[in-house]
């Protein structure tokens, strides 16, 4: 998955992003499958919240695929008495932020996609990163021939 460092990035943006927006109530990344990455989210569960987004993201990237919109690119849903916005966050993961009722939706939008974009950003890089081979240590010289373990004979000077 991603590495230690990284996920500290990973929060470090989301406490980054519930500073700048006020009304924000929580933000949690997470891989598309629905594992957390990362969440800065008081009060509620964040593994039932990522596991709910990734099937919300499938529902999104089936509709889209049906009706010829392109990839999925953000989804959100108003309740009673705020939001939930899911933004695409990169290859393998979201960002789903929670907001109350009277945040300025463009706001929302606008902090979401660059944040997601960050976030995106850091996990694609460390996912790289990790699927990247080891690089090649240098070649050991070949052993001298001769009993193993022994010392090769002196030549006389």
């Amino acid at each position: 998955m991603v590495p230690e460092a990284e996920v500290r990035d990973v929060l470090d943006e989301l406490q980054r992003l519930r500073a700048r927006v006020p009304l924000l109530s929580g933000a949690l990344a997470a891989s598309t499958d629905g594992l957390v990455l990362a969440h800065d989210t008081p009060g509620v569960e964040a593994e039932g919240v990522a596991a709910l987004t990734a099937a919300a993201l499938g529902v999104s990237i089936r509709m889209t695929d049906a009706t010829g919109r392109g990839g999925f690119r953000e989804l959100l849903v108003r309740g009673g008495t705020g939001y939930i916005a899911t933004y695409a966050a990169g290859s393998s993961a979201v960002l789903t932020l929670l907001a109350e009722d009277r945040i300025n939706v463009g706001r929302l939008h606008l902090e979401g996609r660059r944040a997601g974009a960050r976030i995106g950003e850091l996990v694609d890089a460390a996912l790289e990163r990790a699927d990247r081979p080891a690089p090649a240590s240098r070649a050991v010289p070949p052993r001298p021939t001769g009993a193993p373990g022994r010392a090769l004979p002196q030549r006389p000077t």
